[in-house]
């Protein structure tokens, strides 16, 4: 039987994923908070017909340290916010997804839930959420309203203890996402009648309240914005352990992880696996895709890459460091291990340039080329909305589902 396409995806951060890329020679370091870096960003993404791109965010400046800031002024610092990065793109692509990064540690469910449904609104169909937790216990000194547990060096040396120290964050955060899925369900797709004859402009009885009541939140609802186009815009998360894999097994229609070779992509989704079973899920009716993460360096000339990557790690003053497998090579390598790795069970991949633009030309105009001519990727799209580049089935609302049950 013939694979399925091969869903790949790019995230986007910065100069790229590499903290000394914004020093490398085609570098944009002066555009980086002008929205034509990221727009044209998105356009070469699209061009080369990906499923998705993603635009990472945090509520503190970027560090060193993955548990506390730090004082370098040599790497870049600051983001442009998320989800308004991905609204401003919208409006001038037309097929490829936008998944922004949205903290739902200090932001509540119906701001989240509301940023998204717009987003959906505005791409017609193309939005989705990748909700992350607050890490950093320093976040919470910008908002003064709680504190979080802070890490230590001992804890961010294993995946598995961060999971366990930062546990209540993520229980939190599954209750966060499933208030935001009820409100984007709180209006009937044709709750909105808009008949100027009449003075009808919604239908109120398909405008319910959610009344969500979980552990962390209650949240009466209904939505401000009508009903996303998708439905229910795709969420996705990374993830690296046990806690946060049953979080994405408990949430999230698509699940991010960093193995480093192909027995270490099926020893992940077996702990995949292993998370969607203590949960219950029915992967059946609700489908989990799984995407491995890649942070690449590409060139057609062999050895260009490594060359690029080591004068970056010399002007950075540190051997590049990272939870994904770092590959350097030539866009046809890159082939190779992807179509290896994907026999481990995985649906794609989420690649993070290690430079940009250049990073992103390569796999544009090099790697998708080449799995294009083995067959394995799309040579056109054949949706136009998020969900349907993933194979995700639009759902129906719960409240018309509630509504008929009541009949």
């Amino acid at each position: 039987m013939t694979a399925p396409p091969l869903h790949l995806a790019v995230a986007l951060d910065a100069a790229g994923w590499h903290p000394a890329a914004w020093r490398a020679e085609d570098a944009c370091p002066t555009e980086l908070f002008g929205a034509d870096y990221w727009t044209d960003l998105v356009i070469e993404a699209e061009r080369g017909l990906l499923d998705f791109v993603t635009f990472e965010d945090a509520l503190g400046l970027q560090s060193a340290a993955f548990h506390r800031p730090d004082d370098r002024t040599d790497q870049v610092r600051g983001r442009l916010d998320a989800v308004l990065l991905a609204a401003r793109v919208a409006p001038l692509t037309t097929h490829i997804g936008l998944v922004p990064t949205a903290n739902v540690t200090h932001t509540e469910p119906f701001r989240i839930s509301t940023g998204i449904a717009a987003l959906d609104h505005a791409s017609t169909g193309r939005a989705g959420l990748r909700p992350q937790i607050a890490s950093r216990a320093a976040d919470a000194t910008h908002f003064g309203r709680r504190t979080t547990p802070q890490l230590t060096d001992e804890d961010v040396r294993d995946p598995e203890r961060i999971g366990r120290r930062l546990s209540p964050l993520f229980d939190e955060a599954a209750d966060a996402v499933a208030a935001a899925r009820r409100l984007w369900d709180s209006r009937e797709d044709d709750a909105e009648i808009r008949d100027a004859a009449t003075g009808g402009l919604v239908d109120r009885g398909k405008i319910p309240h959610i009344d969500f009541a979980g552990e962390h939140f209650g949240v009466r609802g209904p939505a401000t914005v009508p009903r996303p186009p998708q439905g229910q815009p795709p969420v996705m998360s990374l993830a690296h352990a046990r806690v946060p894999y049953e979080f994405a097994a408990r949430v999230a229609d698509a699940v991010w992880v960093t193995p480093h070779d192909r027995a270490g992509a099926a020893a992940i989704l077996a702990q995949v696996d292993a998370a969607v079973r203590r949960t219950g899920r029915d992967t059946r009716a609700r489908p989990l895709l799984r995407f491995a993460e890649v942070l690449v360096f590409l060139d057609v000339e062999p050895g260009a890459a490594a060359r690029r990557k080591a004068r970056l790690d010399d002007l950075d003053g540190a051997e590049l460091g990272s939870d994904a497998e770092v590959f350097t090579g030539t866009p046809g390598e890159l082939a190779d291990l992807l179509l290896d790795w994907r026999e481990a069970g995985l649906d794609g991949f989420r690649l993070r340039p290690g430079a940009l633009p250049h990073d992103l030309l390569e796999i544009t105009c090099g790697l998708v080329p080449e799995l294009q001519r083995r067959g394995v990727f799309r040579t056109a799209y054949d949706a136009t909305t998020l969900r349907g580049h993933l194979r995700l089935p639009r759902p129906a609302s719960r409240s018309a589902r509630a509504s008929r049950t009541d009949l």
